[in-house]
Order: structure tokens, then C-alpha cells, then sequence
């Protein structure tokens, strides 16, 4: 095989520590020009000493890696992962931290499908196989066991200085730009990722693994005319495309026409990823009580309404309920019947959902809850969510690689998902008002939004302090029967509905009193059907 000329472990450690501070971090160097602010000499100083800064600290990252034997392979890998890193940070403008490791480890065959596009591949090419081809085909030259441990002793004394030095001049230009700039260690590759990974870890190993039975005390008080509450969860739709909120363009036609369809204005989600929302919207925990690992081992809103006698069934079209309906009837949509109707071989369009519905609540005996979990607006294939004759705003952005269509495009191909949710939520409501022997309800929340190119970002995920609130403004629509389980005043509820801010923290509570579900677990404060209770 054809090898470069030998070098030395030295030489091999200033080379890739070099790579390391500068390649991967395209994203890091452009966020660093644009935030610095040169104000007098001091700022001079501080700018110029950052690359050395850098550099010095990938030196001592890699003088740990390179070792005899194993050094070549982890590195490579290090490499090649850093390439995609750097890709997703610099075409989605998303930041790495331990929620965004764990949407990766989450992250199922046909979403990480939708992510490898030509780009993509060209970006891990250039950036992360070539450079560890050319490290694989070069023979290190490694001296005695003695030798080595000098001279990376030495490398670490020198890096150790110069980082004392920068330190010593500059530390209050450091600590006023990192207080100013929290995000910007999520941007330095490969250490955000490495850490989110450890941290994500370490978070599993930590988990309460004793599972947590909640509500004991639950029981259902209302009467005997069945119950029957539908709970769509939508997926990536955020408030801002919505009509019923006031957006310019009639995203919402279907639910417009219905007088009985209450819009939620001010709503916040729990997360921005659905790893972290979806279970926490079933949560009894608020958002920052709440702890992802630990809720896979507790119950949620679910077993509650189960153990005061509600029957359950959740019909799941887009990738997992995250654990949150492991103890109740679950039918994964790409599985049921008539799914040929609906799917290819990786996404189903939602109106599977509606397949048989009518049939099923037609024959509900007993207080049942239909939770319906949408595909809705997942990205970044958009245009994959709706058939074509919802393909209302054009021209659309048919294609993965969103960063290469125009703004008009995406949002036309986003609004086109808005527009077949706005269906898919009206002709469940038209299934629920045939049946007026039943006490019907539904509500329909997101589990968080989405940014469409705003600033340079997309896609979501980013840390929740710092997300905008395209990522974390949800819409929630609620709609009630005249007959339903609870005597609401419409009129006092839309009010507080326009004028009043709610989150996700709100839901647990709320749908348990709807619900007529009595239990030590509610909290009434919490509730938004309470203040209007007839």
C-alpha cells in the first residue's frame, strides 16, 4: 500500500491538532469574527490569542490520542464524525450539546435517511475521510515508551505556558465573551460533541432504574355517558404558520369554519426536540423539573387515566412515542392495515390516522382516550408530509438539502404541511360530532416548533435558552362538544385562550381535569379549563 513519508508522533500531534482547531470549526471561526468587537488594544490581544488558544488545546487532546497501534483508528473516527458534525452545524445552524446527542442516538434509519444528501457526502469526503486516509498511510515513528511520555510531557508544559499566558493577559476578555457567548463551546468540534456524549451517558448510568408507579389514588368522578377525548400530537408545527394565530396566509381553512375551535395564542413548548417534548407533555413534571432519562422510568399522564378506568389506544405515525405509551395499546401506523394507501416503505402521510376511526369511536362503550401522534411537519423533506393535492403554496422545496432552496420555497413546502394538519384535525373533529351519544373532546398541541432558515438556522434542537421562539412556540387548538365531560364556559375560555400564556407544563393537569380524574397528583393552579368552569 502506498504510504506517505514516516514521521514522527510529534510531528503527527502539531499536524492533526492543527486540523482539529481549524477544519471541523469552520462554524466556530465564523461565529467568533462575527461576535468579536474590537473596541481598543485589549480586544486586539484577545482576538489574536484565540487561535493559538485553539490550537494549544487540540495539542493536548491529541497528544492522548496518539498512540501506537489504536491511535490511527480512533482519530480517523474522531475525523470523519467531526466532518459531519461541522456539516450540521454549518447547513442546519443547529449547536451540539447533550439533547442533540441524544436526537442522534434516537434518530431512526429513515429520519437519518432523510439527512444524508449530496453535500453531506461531499462535506465527510473533504473534511473527514481524506484527512484520515492520509493519516492512516502514513507510518508514525514512535520512540522508546520514555521518550514519548517526555516529549507529550513537554508538549503539555509548553501548552499549559502558553495557556497561563493568554490567561494572564487576556482573562477578562474570556470570561466577558464566554459569560456573553454561552452557546460558543457548543460550537468547538470535537470537544461539544465528545462531551454531549459523555454527558448523555453518564446521564443514562445515573437513571433511577426503579420504576415509579404514579396517581394510586386516581379515579374517575363524572358520570355515565361515555367519554371520549382525542389528544393529537403535532410535530414540528410551530405558531407562527398558523392562520387561526393571525398569519397572513390561510393556513388554517378547515378549522376557520369551525365555531367551536378554540386557538391557543401564547403557547411554549417543554423542549425543542421531540425527545425531550413529546414525554414531557405527559409529564407530571414542569420543564425544568423535568428529566428525560428518569421519566422512562415513571409512569405518566397515561397510566393515570388508565388506572381510574379510561381505555387507551395511541396510533403512532411518526418515530415513537419516546416511551411514554409502553403500557398502553399502541399501533404503529406503517403496520396497520390499508397501509399501502397511505405509505411507501419509510413515512406514512397522517390521514392513515383517520383510517377506521369512524368505526372505532362509533363502537366506544367506555371512557376511552385516542391519542393520535402525526408525522405533521417533519423536516427537512416537508414536501414528503402531504399528498399532492395539498400542495397549495408553490413553487415547493422538493428536496432534503432545504439550505439550497430559496426562502419563499421552504416556506411554501412548510405551509403546505400546516395546511394538511389544518385537514387532518378538522375531518377528526367531523368524526367526533357524528356521535353525540358521546361527551367528546379533543385537543391538539405540538411538541415543539421549528425555524426556517431565520438567521441562518433550521431545522430545531437548539438549547432551549437559547432557541428561538419559531422552536419553541407551539399552537394548541381545543375543541369541546356541547355535551362534554366538563361544563366549560366557550366564552370565558377563548379569552383566556387569546390573552393568557400557557406551555406544555399546563397539559398533565389540564386533560386529568377534563378528564374528571380525581387525584392527589393535580393541581387545579395549573389547570386552563379551571378558571371557566360552569
Amino acid at each position: 500500500m502506498f504510504r506517505l513519508k514516516p514521521l514522527k508522533s510529534s510531528t503527527i500531534i502539531i499536524v492533526v491538532a492543527a486540523y482539529f482547531a481549524t477544519i471541523p470549526n469552520i462554524v466556530f471561526w465564523k461565529y467568533i469574527f462575527d461576535h468579536i468587537a474590537i473596541g481598543g488594544f485589549s480586544d486586539i490581544v484577545f482576538a489574536v490569542s484565540i487561535p493559538f488558544f485553539m490550537f494549544v488545546s487540540m495539542l493536548m487532546i491529541v497528544s492522548l490520542l496518539t498512540i501506537p497501534y489504536a491511535g490511527k483508528a480512533f482519530i480517523s473516527i474522531v475525523m470523519i464524525i467531526s466532518a459531519y458534525a461541522s456539516h450540521a452545524m454549518f447547513t442546519y445552524g443547529i449547536y451540539i450539546d447533550s439533547d442533540m446527542v441524544q436526537n442522534v442516538f434516537e434518530t431512526n434509519t429513515r429520519e437519518a435517511l432523510d439527512l444524508i444528501t449530496f453535500s453531506l457526502a461531499i462535506w465527510v469526503v473533504l473534511l473527514g475521510i481524506i484527512p484520515s486516509i492520509l493519516l492512516f498511510i502514513t507510518k508514525i515513528k514512535y520512540g522508546s515508551i520514555a521518550r514519548e511520555m517526555i516529549m507529550r510531557l513537554m508538549m503539555f508544559a509548553a501548552a499549559l505556558t502558553i495557556i497561563g499566558i493568554i490567561a494572564a493577559i487576556s482573562y477578562k476578555e474570556y470570561v466577558s465573551f464566554g459569560r456573553n457567548n454561552h452557546i460558543v463551546r457548543r460550537l468547538i468540534t470535537p470537544t461539544n460533541y465528545i462531551y454531549g456524549t459523555t454527558k448523555y451517558l453518564y446521564g443514562l448510568s445515573l437513571a433511577n432504574r426503579q420504576f415509579i408507579r404514579i396517581g394510586e389514588d386516581a379515579k374517575y368522578i363524572g358520570g355515565d355517558q361515555p367519554i371520549v377525548f382525542v389528544y393529537i400530537v403535532g410535530e414540528t408545527a410551530r405558531a407562527q404558520n398558523f392562520s387561526l394565530g393571525g398569519y397572513e396566509r390561510q393556513t388554517n381553512p378547515n378549522l376557520a369554519q369551525e365555531s367551536e375551535v378554540i386557538y391557543f395564542n401564547n403557547v411554549s413548548s417543554c423542549g425543542t426536540a421531540t425527545a425531550i417534548s413529546l414525554p414531557c407533555m405527559f409529564s407530571r413534571y414542569d420543564r425544568r423539573s423535568f428529566n428525560q432519562t428518569d421519566a422512562q422510568f415513571s409512569e405518566n399522564m397515561l397510566d393515570v387515566a388508565q388506572r381510574a378506568g379510561y381505555n387507551i389506544i395511541w396510533k403512532e405515525n411518526d418515530d415513537g412515542c419516546k416511551g411514554v405509551c409502553e403500557r398502553v395499546e399502541n399501533i404503529e401506523m406503517i403496520k396497520a392495515p390499508n397501509a399501502e394507501k397511505y405509505c411507501d416503505n419509510r413515512y406514512c402521510y397522517d390521514e392513515i390516522l383517520l383510517d377506521g376511526l369512524d368505526e372505532y369511536v362509533k363502537a366506544i362503550k367506555q371512557n376511552t382516550i385516542i391519542v393520535l401522534h402525526t408525522i405533521g411537519s417533519h423536516g427537512p423533506t416537508y414536501y414528503k408530509r402531504y399528498p399532492d393535492r395539498f400542495k397549495i403554496f408553490t413553487p415547493t422545496c422538493d428536496t432534503a438539502q432545504i439550505d439550497k432552496c430559496s426562502r419563499e420555497q421552504i416556506v411554501n413546502t412548510y405551509d403546505n404541511t400546516i395546511f394538511y394538519t389544518d385537514f387532518i384535525v378538522a375531518e377528526t373533529i367531523a368524526v367526533l360530532k357524528r356521535y353525540e351519544n358521546l361527551r367528546s373532546s379533543l385537543i391538539y398541541v405540538s411538541d415543539h416548533g421549528e425555524s426556517l432558515g431565520e438567521n441562518g438556522v433550521y431545522l430545531h434542537g437548539l438549547p432551549y435558552m437559547i432557541a428561538p421562539e419559531y422552536q419553541t412556540r407551539v399552537p394548541m387548538i381545543v375543541w369541546l362538544s356541547e355535551n362534554a365531560a366538563k361544563n366549560i364556559d366557550r366564552g370565558c375560555l377563548k379569552t383566556h385562550a387569546k390573552n393568557s400564556d400557557y406551555s406544555h407544563d399546563n397539559l398533565f393537569h389540564s386533560i386529568l381535569g377534563l378528564l374528571n380524574i380525581e387525584t392527589e397528583l393535580y393541581d387545579q393552579n395549573l389547570d386552563i379549563f379551571s378558571k371557566c368552569d360552569q
